[in-house]
This record gives structure tokens, C-alpha cells and sequence, in this order.
């Protein structure tokens, strides 16, 4: 199936909504999803399509230049929902751990500016011929609180991302929402808080009660498929809402259910979507919103 087609079980009920549209006040472009574009290529392709938020990451932004970034976005009258991304803390040598620390606060820097209200937070993988799961996960919990006086200062949350297990030796040791919030938990939950992501938590046994947990901790919701089969390349694994197994009116109703009132990012990695026109990718993922997440917010 491609990034425009419509899945099947859902007809073509209505057309593709666009600017005006109120079911798409919350709906926030993340810019993985478009790959391909520039920021400012996405700025504008969020204008076009009516949405009123974007999910920002950093080489996108570097590439751009802060300020201009900042002046963009600002301009166009977009917000910007999450900054993708920060994290990465599991390295065991003590001066990696430092240049981490201090590349998170410069994200943190980078999100402020922005008026953006979370920074997403990869844990990070297994370091390079290490094998304990349980001392990097420790090292995450570290690297958080050493972040907290910085993200208060700044007024940015920290948002925590568990990641499916199949990334844990490389990308993501925390792999539940469960796990997430014992580590948040030990934080203020204005400061530090867990992104709940349909791809990363859709399995998670027991996830509805664990979303119920995290109440007011949701720093950010992201929606996105689990296909099937899965590509060579787990990481481009990611679909357009329709196309796979998850149930989204339980887990948005969940998220809706703790009071949680912010953007809606779609993040997708998925290298036919990233060929697909970036136009025609918003415009698919605007209609797939509005027919199987935004009823349930």
C-alpha cells in the first residue's frame, strides 16, 4: 500500500480536510514524516494543509539557523509541538556522559527559543560490547535528573520516550511506559514527563492502566502504524495510521481520558511514505487522523 492510498475497511466517507477544518486544531506535522523537506518546505506544507502545530527536529533546525527557524515558525503561526530529539545517555565512559549532558542542555536552549513545550528524550542503546541492559537503564535514570534543574530553568519539559524492544541494544533501553514512569516519578510532573507513542507502546501489556498512570505526565502523543511485514530495516518499520494492527480508539481514548489536551504529532519512518510528494503524505495522514484518532481525543 502507498503513502495516498485509502486502507481498506475505510472508504473515502468525506474529502481530504483542509484549512478551517476544526478537526485538525490539533494535529501536528513531525518532520521525520517528511523527510525530505526542509524546514522550511515543512512550514509551508503545514500552512497549505491547515494544521496548526509542527514537531521540530534538530538537524532540520541547525540547517536552517535558529533564529531564522524561530522567526519562521512564528510567522507562519504554527506551534511548535515537541523537539525531537534529546536522550542518548547510556554511554559509560565519564566524558561521553559529559558531552551528552551538555548537548541536551543546548537542546533544551533550542526548545525554549522556540516556545516549545517538550523535549523528547531516545534513552539510547547498549554501548558498544556491553551487555548490561540494567546499569545502562540506570544510567538513564542519572542522566535525567541531572536535567531537571536545566529543563525547570528553561520551562521545558522533559519527555521520556520508551521504545519497542526491538530497539533497546540500539536506540531505546527503557521499553515500556511502565518503565518510563519509574523513572519520571521520581521528578515533578511539570518537569519531567513520557511521550506516549502508539508504535513504541501499542504491545505493552497492561498500557491503558499505564496510561491512566501517567496522567498529567503526557508531555506528548504520537501516532503512527505497526505494519507488517516489517522491512529489512526495522527503524523504517513505521506506517500510515489504517495500514496495520493498532488500536487507536483505545489508546487515544486512554490519553484522552487523563486530561491530556495537546498536539497530535504524526511520526512516520517509512521509506515509501518519504518518497511519496510531501503534499500528498499531509494530505493522507490529515484524512487518516480525522477518521481514526481525532473522534476519540
Amino acid at each position: 500500500m502507498t503513502a495516498v492510498d485509502v486502507p481498506s475497511g475505510l472508504p473515502a466517507r468525506v474529502g481530504t480536510p483542509g484549512p478551517g477544518d476544526p478537526r485538525l486544531a490539533r494535529l501536528s506535522l513531525n518532520q521525520r514524516t517528511t523527510a525530505k523537506w526542509s524546514l522550511r518546505e515543512a512550514v509551508d506544507g503545514c500552512v497549505a494543509a491547515g494544521l496548526g502545530s509542527i514537531g521540530v527536529w534538530r538537524e532540520p533546525l541547525a540547517e536552517a539557523g535558529l533564529a531564522e527557524a524561530v522567526a519562521m515558525i512564528r510567522d507562519a503561526g504554527l506551534r511548535v509541538s515537541s523537539l525531537c530529539r534529546g536522550g542518548f545517555f547510556t554511554a559509560a565512559e565519564p566524558a561521553a556522559r559529559c558531552a551528552a549532558h551538555a548537548d541536551n542542555v543546548a537542546a533544551l536552549d533550542e526548545a525554549a527559543a522556540l516556545g516549545c513545550p517538550t523535549l523528547v528524550l531516545v534513552p539510547g542503546g547498549l554501548p558498544e560490547g556491553d551487555r548490561d541492559i540494567r546499569g545502562a537503564r540506570e544510567r538513564v535514570a542519572e542522566a535525567v535528573a541531572a536535567l531537571v534543574e536545566p529543563a525547570r530553568e528553561r520551562g521545558v519539559r522533559l519527555g521520556i520516550e520508551p521504545m519497542h524492544p526491538i530497539f533497546a541494544a540500539d536506540r531505546g533501553v527503557i521499553s515500556t511506559l511502565a518503565q518510563a514512569l519509574d523513572i519520571a516519578e521520581q521528578h515533578p510532573p511539570d518537569v519531567v514527563g513520557v511521550v506516549v507513542d502508539t508504535f513504541h507502546v501499542w504491545w505493552e501489556p497492561g498500557v491503558l492502566g499505564q496510561i491512566a498512570r501517567a496522567g498529567e505526565r503526557i508531555t506528548s502523543y504520537q501516532v503512527c502504524e505497526w505494519i507488517t511485514p516489517l522491512p529489512a530495516d526495522s527503524l523504517l518499520s513505521r506506517g500510515m495510521m489504517g495500514d496495520g494492527h493498532i488500536d487507536f480508539t483505545s489508546l487515544t481514548r486512554a490519553v484522552a481520558a487523563t486530561g491530556y489536551s495537546g498536539d497530535v504529532e504524526v511520526e512516520i519512518f517509512n521509506a515509501d511514505v518519504w518518497a511519496a510528494p510531501g503534499a500528498d503524505v499531509l494530505a493522507t495522514l490529515a484524512r487518516r487522523y480525522v477518521e481514526l484518532v481525532q473522534p476519540h481525543l
